[in-house]
C-alpha cells in the first residue's frame, strides 16, 4: 500500500524522532546492567547507585512540563539539540566516574535534564504535530515502536563490551552512541517549520499555559490517567534497574539479564504498533488500564517461582509487548482532549508524575534489598498497586468516555 502524501512530506521529521527516541530510551533503559561492576570497583552501594537512578527520573520528570511549555514557546529544535547534547555528556561524565558524587551527576541529573528535552514527551508531540488526526494513533504507536529498537542493541552491546573489556569502555561506547542523538534531534527539530495546525473546539489550544493547566486538572480522566501513570513508572523502573541484580541474585549468567532488557525492547516495538492501531479504535484510557492489570499479572507470575532462562524471555517478551504501548495512547488522549498547542507541557506534567512513581520505584527497591536482602516485599507492593490502578483506569475510563477526537 502507497505511503500517504502527507505522511511522506514529513518522514523525515518523524525518523528523527523515532532515532532521537531509541537512543534516549535505550541507553538509559540498560543503566541496570552496570550496578554490580561499578558497585565492586568503585565503592558504591546498590542503594547509592539506585539514588542516582531515582534522581535521574525525578530531575526527567520535574523539568518535563517545564521545558515542554518552553518548546510550545521557542520552538522544539533548540530544547531538544540542548538536552541531546547534556545527554550525552552525561553519559561522559558517567563513564568517567568515581564515586557516588559522579554518578549522580551524570546517571541522574545530566540524563534526567537530557530525557526531559530529547525523550518521549517531545517524541511524541512531535510526532502529533505533523500528521492529521485520521492517522495519528498509527503513526504515534510507530514511532514509539521504532524508539523501542534502542534497547534491543544497547543492552546486549553494553554486556557484550562489559564483559571483553570493561564497563568504563562499556560507557564509552554509550557515549559515542549518544552523540547521535544531536544530529536526530536536528532532524526532528523541522517540525518548527510546519504551520500551526488549527486550534480544536473547547480545547486548550487558545488559552494560556496557566488554563490549560487548569483545564487539564479540572478533568477527571485527565486525573486517574496521571494517578496510575505513577503506579506505571515505579513498575517499569523496578526493572530497568533492579532486574539485573535480581537474576545475579539467583545465579544467572549475566548475559541473561542483557538478553532480557533485549527482549523487552524488541516486544516493545510489537506492543507499540497494537496499542498505536488499537487506541484509534477503541478507548485509550481504558487500553491504558488493561495495560496495567496485564503487567502486575505477569510480574506475580514471574516473581513468584525461581527464573530459568525459559521462563526469564517469555516474562521479558510479554513485558516488553506491555512496555511502551502507553506512549502513543496517553499522547493520544492528551492531544485529543486538550489540543496540540500545549501537548508537551500537559503530556509532560502527567510524566512528572509517573517519575514521582520511578524515584520511588528506583530507590524503593535498593532500599528493600538492603534491609532484608531479597526483592519480595518490592514485587508485592508493585503488584498490588498496579492491579489497583488498571482496575480503576478501566472504571473511570468506560464510565466516563473523552470526547472522540476532532478532525484536522
Amino acid at each position: 500500500m502507497a505511503m500517504r502524501p502527507e505522511i511522506r512530506a514529513v518522514l523525515p521529521i518523524l525518523i528523527g524522532a523515532a532515532v532521537m527516541l531509541s537512543l534516549t530510551m535505550g541507553l538509559r533503559q540498560s543503566l541496570g546492567l552496570f550496578i554490580p561492576a561499578m558497585t565492586s570497583d568503585i565503592g558504591i552501594t546498590v542503594t547509592q547507585f539506585t539514588l542516582a537512578i531515582s534522581a535521574q527520573n525525578l530531575a526527567w520528570g520535574v523539568f518535563q512540563p517545564l521545558v515542554g511549555g518552553l518548546a510550545a514557546r521557542r520552538g522544539f529544535r533548540p530544547v531538544m539539540v540542548a538536552g541531546a547534547l547534556v545527554y550525552a555528556l552525561g553519559m561522559g561524565v558517567l563513564a568517567l566516574s568515581q564515586g557516588m558524587w559522579t554518578v549522580l551527576l551524570g546517571a541522574g541529573l545530566m540524563v534526567g535534564l537530557g530525557m526531559a528535552c530529547a525523550s518521549t514527551a517531545m517524541s511524541m508531540a512531535v510526532a502529533a504535530r505533523s500528521v492529521p488526526v485520521a492517522v495519528r494513533s498509527v503513526v504515534l504507536g510507530a514511532v514509539s515502536a521504532a524508539g523501542s529498537l534502542g534497547a534491543l542493541i544497547a543492552a546486549p552491546l553494553g554486556q557484550a563490551v562489559m564483559q571483553a573489556w570493561d564497563w568504563r569502555i562499556s560507557l564509552a561506547v554509550f557515549f559515542v552512541l549518544a552523540l547521535a542523538i544531536l544530529p536526530a534531534a536536528w532532524m526532528a527539530g523541522r517540525v518548527d517549520r510546519l504551520p500551526p495546525p488549527p486550534p480544536m473546539p473547547d480545547s486548550a489550544d487558545s488559552m494560556s499555559a496557566r488554563g490549560a493547566l487548569g483545564m487539564a486538572f479540572g478533568n477527571l480522566n485527565f486525573l486517574v490517567m496521571t494517578g496510575a501513570y505513577f503506579v506505571c513508572g515505579m513498575q517499569l523502573i523496578f526493572l530497568t534497574t533492579h532486574l539485573p541484580s535480581y537474576l545475579a541474585l539467583c545465579g544467572a549468567d549475566p548475559m541473561l539479564a542483557a538478553t532480557a532488557l533485549g527482549v523487552i525492547g524488541g516486544m516493545n516495538v510489537a506492543g507499540s504498533l497494537f496499542f498505536g492501531w488499537a487506541g484509534g479504535r477503541w478507548s485509550k484510557q481504558a487500553l491504558l488500564g488493561c495495560i496495567y492489570v496485564g503487567r502486575s499479572l505477569v510480574l506475580a507470575w514471574f516473581f513468584t517461582r525461581f527464573p530459568t532462562p525459559e521462563t526469564t524471555v517469555i516474562f521479558a517478551a510479554l513485558m516488553g509487548f506491555l512496555w511502551l504501548g502507553v506512549s502513543p495512547l496517553i499522547a493520544g488522549s492528551v492531544a485529543e482532549t486538550f489540543g496540540l498547542r500545549w501537548q508537551a507541557m500537559l503530556q509532560g506534567m502527567t510524566f512528572c508524575w509517573h517519575q514521582m512513581g520511578s524515584f520511588l520505584g528506583a530507590i524503593g527497591g535498593g532500599l528493600v534489598f538492603d534491609v532484608f536482602g531479597n526483592y519480595d516485599l518490592a514485587v508485592q507492593i508493585g503488584v498490588g498497586l498496579g492491579l489497583v490502578a488498571g482496575v480503576v483506569q478501566i472504571g473511570v475510563a468506560l464510565g466516563r468516555p473523552p470526547r472522540s477526537p476532532q478532525p484536522a
